[in-house]
């Protein structure tokens, strides 16, 4: 097992949708109240050293808390688990490249970091998740040649504003608190295996949206948090279609939402609802469920927009969305 020096943070993670107001609330406990379209600003929530045994139930648990993350993978790890790459984009978060095998690039001389980069980009792809365009170094360490290979392969660095420390043992309490620092633009540092940093995660959520900030991805131009383009995966690029939700009609137990889709007629929308809130019915699309809180939607022939309503259960917090091509 390897021993986790400190490391600096990029990711994404995101209420992937551009959230249009109309009197509904968002978030559960101190969240409540907020307005749905209270997005001041967004952050990026990023995971390293995946994927993992412990991948799966991060991603539930995102999923669980309508948050959207950015997974930076080694690339041996996605070599030997692609389908838990696949998942992570399924799941609707943004793959970016963290090395192959978590060396200290800065030893390394140009053809060494050209094989740790030019592999990760190999196997996350060969594994569904995209050709990445974003690249953490391990442990934060970099240097003009590090940055020479990185713009080789088209890739922007992302390192963090903001340390979870949870690489250090830092307990729940103190993972949420760090978050609680998190302003619009930034990046915050955890890692895929951490259990404290998964613990964390329904109280970071409900702590940005009591802030009017929303998880969102990091944009490769320029390296900094911004709102979710509707893209399923790729390390941030978009598919060439973006789901947009807005609200509809509500009652005291439920809501509904409308989705429009734009830039392709071959769509597939992937909606990830928090729990405990759960899909009652939709309109005007073909509609499956991979899980009890994951929702495909393929176009019936009805056109571009369709709807959605949302048994809410004391959760008010707004669906995440991504969209694909085909």
């Amino acid at each position: 097992m390897k021993i986790r020096v400190k490391k600096r943070i990029v990711a994404g993670l995101a209420v992937a949708a551009t959230v249009l107001a109309s009197g509904l609330t968002v978030g559960a406990g101190p969240a409540q109240g907020a307005p749905a379209a209270a997005c001041n600003g967004y952050v990026a929530l990023t995971f390293d050293d995946g994927p993992s045994s412990s991948t799966s139930s991060l991603l539930s648990t995102l999923q669980q808390n309508g948050l959207r993350a950015t997974m930076f993978n080694q690339g041996n790890y996605a070599a030997a688990n692609p389908s838990l790459v696949r998942a992570q984009v399924d799941a609707g978060m943004w793959v970016g490249n963290h090395s192959y095998t978590h060396p200290h690039l800065t030893q390394l001389s140009q053809a060494q970091i050209d094989s740790e980069i030019s592999r990760t980009q190999q196997a996350i792809a060969g594994a569904g998740g995209g050709t990445p365009k974003l690249f953490r170094p391990p442990y934060g360490e970099t240097n003009a040649t590090v940055r020479t290979v990185e713009a080789k392969y088209g890739l922007t660095e992302i390192l963090w504003d903001v340390d979870s420390q949870d690489w250090n043992g830092a307990t729940t309490d103190a993972i949420v608190q760090a978050a609680s620092r998190l302003t619009n633009g930034q990046v915050m540092l955890m890692h895929d295996w951490s259990a404290n940093s998964r613990a964390a995660l329904p109280r970071i959520a409900q702590n940005l949206a009591s802030r009017g900030l929303c998880a969102g991805m990091i944009s490769p131009s320029t390296g900094r948090a911004v709102a979710p383009d509707g893209g399923s995966g790729g390390g941030g690029g978009g598919t060439a279609c973006t789901a947009t939700l807005s609200a509809g009609q509500t009652w005291s137990d439920r809501y509904n939402l409308n989705v429009s889709v734009s830039g392709s007629n071959t769509w597939t929308v992937t909606m990830n609802v928090p729990s405990p809130a759960k899909v009652l019915s939709t309109w005007n699309v073909s509609a499956s469920y991979p899980s009890p809180q994951t929702l495909v939607a393929k176009p019936n022939g009805s056109g571009n927009t369709w709807g959605v309503t949302i048994q809410h259960n004391g959760n008010r917090t707004w669906p995440t969305v991504s969209c694909s091509v085909g």
